[in-house]
């Protein structure tokens, strides 16, 4: 077995397409919107990947996200090896294994959460506008009232402007102009076929309505109206009130892992 840097899009997408709901984000990232701002890691044996680490750039900290294909030995053996590529600090996504290969580290814990994918596509179908709100898409010309939103609804989320650009976020508009939900991607392809959504929130006296349904509901019939073939989205395992919507919309379990902020100890040349 071998650690290589992977350079080639195909060997990546043969590796994800094994998974697809699990390696969702790894997907998404191979389009040339996220590509620039990624690294990639294999751990060969055979001259086949069997273990994938992703390092994406453009937030900070910057997220790595490995998610065990093989075994607990191999993911250990692929997350060790990189020790001295890996970032001094990083935000990750990562199951048991993982956190186990880092052990050197100091590893916060953000929770545990579940990845959920959508496998009944007819639910999300129809208008679920409550009355007294207008769901519509947001560009970026509403990019002050989306940060204003964010920063009322969701502090500390993982909102990236130039998202916007994607034509993916839906907002909730009630009768006197006020943005009250929003619900947009984190990653999105149209040449791979793959969407994570994010961002999904509600103005906290607009909650209780269905304003997060209405609003996944019609990002989602956007995304299947574009040929979207794997559409999921990550929930903290204790939020039931987002998986109770999420599931009303035809989503199911498909994997667990953790989110974690970690710090590396300095390491000697």
């Amino acid at each position: 077995m071998r650690i290589i840097a992977i350079h080639d899009k195909q060997i990546i997408e043969t590796f994800a397409r094994r998974n697809p709901y699990l390696f969702l984000y790894e997907l998404g990232d191979l389009d040339d919107f996220f590509w620039p701002y990624t690294v990639w890691y294999g751990l060969e044996d055979g001259g086949e990947i069997i273990e994938l680490a992703l390092f994406y750039t453009d937030v900070e900290p910057p997220v790595v996200l490995a998610h065990t294909m093989t075994s607990a030995e191999t993911m250990g053996r692929l997350l060790q090896g990189l020790q001295r590529a890996l970032p001094q600090k990083f935000f990750s996504h990562l199951d048991s294994n993982g956190v186990t290969a880092l052990g050197g580290a100091h590893v916060h814990s953000h929770g545990a959460y579940f990845k959920m994918g959508l496998t009944d596509r007819a639910r999300v179908a129809g208008d679920r506008s409550p009355e007294g709100y207008k769901v519509q898409p947001l560009h970026v010309r509403d990019l002050d009232q989306i940060v204003a939103f964010y920063d009322q609804a969701y502090p500390g989320n993982w909102f990236v402007p130039r998202m916007l650009e994607t034509g993916c976020f839906y907002g909730a508009i009630d009768s006197a102009g006020v943005l009250a939900a929003v619900a947009g991607i984190h990653v999105y392809s149209p040449r791979y076929k793959a969407a994570a959504l994010g961002n999904i929130a509600t103005l906290p006296g607009h909650r209780g309505r269905g304003l997060a349904t209405a609003v996944t509901a019609a990002l989602c019939a956007h995304l299947l109206a574009r040929d979207i073939e794997h559409i999921g989205l990550n929930v903290r395992a204790d939020n039931a009130t987002a998986i109770r919507c999420y599931s009303g919309l035809g989503f199911s379990l498909m994997a667990e892992y953790g989110e974690y902020m970690v710090t590396q100890r300095a390491i000697d040349a």
